[in-house]
């Protein structure tokens, strides 16, 4: 008959055991602290606001120079992330460009988006393409992509930095380039489609789904930023999405495996995450953990439109995805 062994070894001879394991680089998985039954993130919900982010931004283009910085990026650090990033898989930073300032151009491994809080034109060049950037737009700069900012602008311009840095430093999968010039050559037409979605659309898009009463009970009414080739994600690692909760509106609450990094387009109100509540306003930035129950409510008297971005493209491709309501 199988069943269970039982070995009752001297707690000595466990320690001498050990010590010896230990010579060799070897830990045995019994006494390592059990598995996981469910995930818990080390990353905390948190909110950045932008009454305190804004002159530290002004400051630093006081402070540092687009040739002194390879991007002038103030980078948003999870209180239990110190130094590292915003959520575990993925950063949210401020940057800003002066008027009359460039970023020199570069390519990388990670993929990164670019959604405009503040300024009345600029642009980012992507492989060539000049892509114009207004406040609530959404700019890709997919993972090898060549790309270089500049303000032609008299205002500055700040943006919300959106890159999955940190999955891409665990896999040990990072390459960095530089362009042979500061700036790339542009192309003499429009900027392409591929890299660019104009928050005049969206806004457009949510308002008649609005009208239509299409709403979801956890996210009020929300669309998926798609690429605009595959259909799909809008990058393999990074999914992009835009809602609109209508004044008063509370959704339920359900949680997930991925984590978010939430932009408060505009509007204000509050969302409780992880039983915490993290009020928010015009422009302010916040991380939901993943499997985090979150909910939202408006609490003001007009739409309030977020946008975020989450890591669930690489969930669902390894099969890790889930989500739930709360009871």
């Amino acid at each position: 008959m199988l069943k269970l062994s039982d070995i009752k070894s001297s707690d000595e001879e466990l320690r001498d055991y050990y010590a010896q394991l230990r010579t060799r680089h070897v830990t045995p998985a019994w006494i390592g602290g059990g598995i996981s039954i469910e995930p818990r993130s080390k990353a905390v919900p948190h909110v950045w606001r932008w009454r305190d982010l804004r002159p530290q931004a002004m400051r630093a283009a006081e402070l540092v120079g687009t040739e002194q910085a390879e991007r002038r990026v103030l980078r948003l650090t999870n209180p239990e992330l110190p130094g590292v990033s915003a959520s575990n898989t993925l950063v949210a930073n401020l940057q800003i460009v002066m008027p009359g300032e460039i970023a020199r151009a570069h390519r990388h491994s990670a993929s990164a988006l670019r959604l405009i809080i503040e300024g009345q034109g600029g642009y980012t060049v992507v492989n060539g393409d000049r892509v114009p950037m207004y406040p609530g737009d959404l700019v890709l700069t997919p993972n090898w992509t060549w790309h270089d900012h500049a303000n032609d602008t008299d205002e500055p311009m700040i943006w919300l930095d959106g890159l999955d840095t940190p999955l891409v430093r665990v896999l040990e999968a990072g390459f960095y380039e530089e362009y042979h010039r500061e700036t790339q050559p542009v192309g003499g037409g429009a900027g392409s489609p591929r890299w660019h979605y104009p928050m005049a659309e969206a806004r457009a898009a949510l308002e008649r789904l609005a009208a239509e009463n299409s709403v979801s009970p956890f996210d009020g009414v929300i669309l998926e930023y798609t690429n605009r080739v595959t259909g799909g994600p809008v990058m393999p690692t990074i999914a992009c999405y835009v809602q609109l909760l209508r004044p008063g509106q509370a959704t339920q609450a359900h949680r997930h495996v991925c984590c978010t990094n939430y932009h408060v387009i505009e509007g204000a109100g509050y969302s409780v995450v992880g039983g915490q509540r993290l009020d928010w306003e015009d422009k302010d930035v916040f991380t939901v953990p993943t499997w985090t129950f979150h909910e939202h409510v408006n609490s003001g008297d007009r739409p309030a439109f977020l946008f975020s971005f989450t890591d669930a493209p690489v969930m669902r491709a390894l099969d890790l995805y889930r989500e739930e309501a709360k009871a």
